[in-house]
């Protein structure tokens, strides 16, 4: 078990400076008269330079009119073309040979006469078959994934919320501060999502990376009576308003399901709660383990994980103010 929390040292070190990116693809397919459909996707570039934009595969009788238009955006490719369908849509596949830029991508496909019916496109599974009725529960598998996928590669809100953990480490304590974070981020992830609330990106990425070196500081200081080790639900709600809106803008990037936003809304925000705890009962687990198994050990491995947690919390602060 020891090994496992010096694991969680390299974890934090390794993580990458774009800390709360989640970059995944999309494809939409849009019917907008009996034959004609607008094709529109993005495909993200795992870094900066030339890359050949790939074009989805669609049902057998669409034919692309003409050349696709292409123009590039931050870290990713946008493709956009006019699509005529000589047959119906229903029964055939849409998607990739392959998945680009290593994550998933979400397919949305709107005929005019149907319901909306969206996708998750994966590595294992690149293409999708367009049904003639849509599951109802597409939309709340597909977000429900996606939040998982966010908070499980979003390493800010992990280092945070592991940080949370070493700082209160007591069952009941955990449990209270972990909920206090998970409503505030719920708040701040719908206002944004339903447009009663925004803030700047780029301070919003800032403090959360000061969220996470004063719970480090707070940490090694050790000190019982501090107002942080005190009232750690308080801190953790404060905190979360603010990680919220990092949640709400990755939701944006992916875009919502019009006419399908409360549910798309409430799996996403579900998907993040599930991945969120099971990384809070991993530590604990861990943390339970080591206390029985070799108790001297504990308070040491410890502090060199959160100072592992804090040195990366800081140089995110630093990129993210100045780079």
């Amino acid at each position: 078990m020891i090994r496992v929390l010096f694991a969680l040292i390299c974890w934090s070190l390794a993580a990458p400076a774009a800390a709360d990116e989640l970059r995944p693809g999309y494809v939409e397919f849009t019917q907008d008269r009996a034959e004609g459909w607008r094709l529109a996707w993005k495909q993200p570039l795992p870094g900066p330079g030339p890359a050949e934009l790939a074009v989805p595969l669609l049902p057998d009788g669409c034919v692309i009119e003409g050349e696709p238009n292409v123009r590039q955006a931050s870290l990713a490719m946008i493709g956009t073309a006019y699509v005529q369908c000589s047959q119906p849509v229903a029964g055939g596949t849409v998607g990739f040979a392959s998945i680009f830029g290593g994550g998933d991508t979400l397919l949305r496909v709107a005929p005019l006469d149907r319901p909306v019916q969206t996708y998750r496109l994966t590595e294992s599974q690149p293409l999708a078959t367009i049904a003639t009725r849509p599951d109802t529960w597409q939309v709340w598998r597909s977000y429900f994934t996606l939040g998982i996928d966010h908070i499980l590669s979003g390493w800010d809100h992990l280092l945070f919320v592991i940080a949370l953990v070493l700082l209160v480490r007591r069952g009941w304590a955990v449990a209270g501060a972990v909920t206090a974070f998970t409503v505030a981020h719920s708040l701040t992830l719908a206002g944004v999502s339903l447009g009663f609330i925004g803030l700047p990106g780029r301070p919003v990425e800032a403090v959360i990376a000061l969220s996470i070196v004063l719970l480090a500081v707070e940490i090694v200081r050790g000190k019982e009576r501090s107002w942080t080790r005190r009232w750690p639900w308080l801190v953790a709600f404060g905190f979360g308003l603010i990680h919220g809106f990092g949640f709400a803008g990755a939701l944006r990037a992916i875009g919502l399901p019009e006419g399908e936003v409360p549910a798309a809304l409430i799996a996403f925000n579900i998907g993040v709660e599930a991945g969120q705890l099971a990384v809070v009962l991993a530590v604990l687990a861990i943390l339970s383990a080591t206390r029985r198994v070799r108790p001297l050990a504990l308070d040491p491995v410890v502090r060199i994980t959160t100072y592992a947690i804090g040195s990366t919390g800081s140089y995110w602060l630093f990129d993210r103010l100045v780079g």
